[in-house]
């Protein structure tokens, strides 16, 4: 069974919920995996528009049912660093940061998913944990984890949180 990865924690504006994952790769590799279409197709979903801050790109969710589409605004984007975005309010308005830092040969991802008092933490970790091994095992060549291996399993250890 896999166990919840993520952490929950008490921030001026509210709660953040953070996930790190260690990826085999150059800062620069892992930060193509994150802003390259036909590489985040691999693991979270493919993308078109434009990706300057201030844009606009629409994502189509490849592992989910019917492959939704949801709309992202770039807040901030600093190569190869740091990537920050707000999905639109069909999945919550979702206010996230990626953080890369070179770890040797490998490169650390902190990913962070800043919670609104409306966001549901026993639905939305168990998803990060499960994309977030989908990016692990895109740039690994692994067999990819089925999203039954985290929900509802990691459910209630979110909720703990």
């Amino acid at each position: 069974m896999t166990e919840a990865s993520g952490r929950v924690v008490a921030t001026e504006r509210g709660r953040d919920l953070i996930l790190v994952r260690s990826l085999s790769l150059s800062d620069t590799e892992a930060w193509a995996h994150l802003t390259e279409s036909e590489l985040t197709e691999t693991w979270f979903g493919p993308w078109e528009g434009d990706r300057r801050v201030g844009g606009t790109v629409r994502v189509r969710m490849r592992f989910e049912d019917h492959e939704p589409e949801i709309t992202m605004k770039v807040l901030a984007c600093e190569a190869p660093r740091f990537l920050a975005l707000l999905s639109d309010e069909e999945v919550g308005a979702w206010r996230l940061e990626l953080h890369l830092e070179a770890d040797g040969d490998d490169c650390l991802l902190t990913f962070v998913h800043h919670l609104t008092p409306d966001d549901e933490v026993g639905e939305i970790g168990p998803g990060w944990e499960y994309y977030l091994d989908l990016l692990v095992a895109s740039t690994e060549g692994t067999e990819r984890p089925g999203f039954d291996q985290y929900y509802p399993e990691l459910r209630e250890a979110y909720l703990a949180m």
